[in-house]
């Protein structure tokens, strides 16, 4: 349910579950966690899902089961931040939950017009996991945190593009295209020195 396949220096990594919203399972969220942490040697990574929502966030019986308060979301998303090359979340649809945080974590994020964005955790009963809120702060400030976190909101493609939370919009036939278009030279340039611009970049 997780396919991963490499090109030119490019790994991409695809959440396989359309039948099921693409909603991960402890399972799929560790493998995600295996894969990151093999990307060291990775130019540039993809993140996207198979389609037309990205990922619904945990699976409703693993996350009674216990995946929503599991360290693994942790685990993933400061996997993804660590990479030294660059890391592009390709969203080919609605982000929700537990799911945000790999793609905050991800150096950019491109989404196709419709999706949404929401993380209702705290309906749920449930703490974000530590890093998310921060990494959501830095991009779009502690109100706009607050509304999705705290008001519930379910955030649109172009209030989206307009916060920050995406920074750029595509069509879903265009997508995947246009984030290797976006590691091309990265891909292309001395690795030594695009790591170094990417600590640069990093507050």
């Amino acid at each position: 349910m997780i396919r991963q396949s490499q090109e030119n220096g490019i790994w991409t990594v695809t959440i396989d579950r359309p039948e099921k919203a693409n909603a991960l399972t402890g399972d799929m969220v560790r493998e995600l966690c295996e894969i990151m942490e093999r990307a060291g040697d990775a130019r540039a990574v993809i993140l996207t899902g198979e389609g037309r929502i990205f990922s619904a966030g945990a699976d409703l019986d693993a996350a009674r089961a216990g995946l929503a308060v599991s360290d693994l979301w942790e685990r993933l998303s400061g996997a993804i931040a660590r990479l030294p090359g660059l890391t592009i979340a390709a969203l080919n649809g609605t982000l929700a939950g537990g799911a945000m945080g790999m793609a905050l974590a991800c150096d950019i994020r491109l989404a196709v017009p419709g999706a949404k964005f929401f993380y209702p955790v705290m309906k749920l009963g449930f703490l974000p996991q530590p890093s998310d809120p921060a990494r959501m702060v830095a991009l779009i400030g502690p109100a706009r945190t607050k509304l999705i976190l705290m008001g519930g909101q379910k955030i649109l493609t172009d209030e989206a593009l307009a916060f920050g939370l995406i920074d750029r919009v595509v069509e879903p036939d265009a997508l995947m295209e246009t984030a290797r278009m976006i590691c091309a030279d990265t891909v292309a340039a001395d690795p030594a020195i695009a790591t170094a611009i990417k600590e640069l970049c990093t507050p």
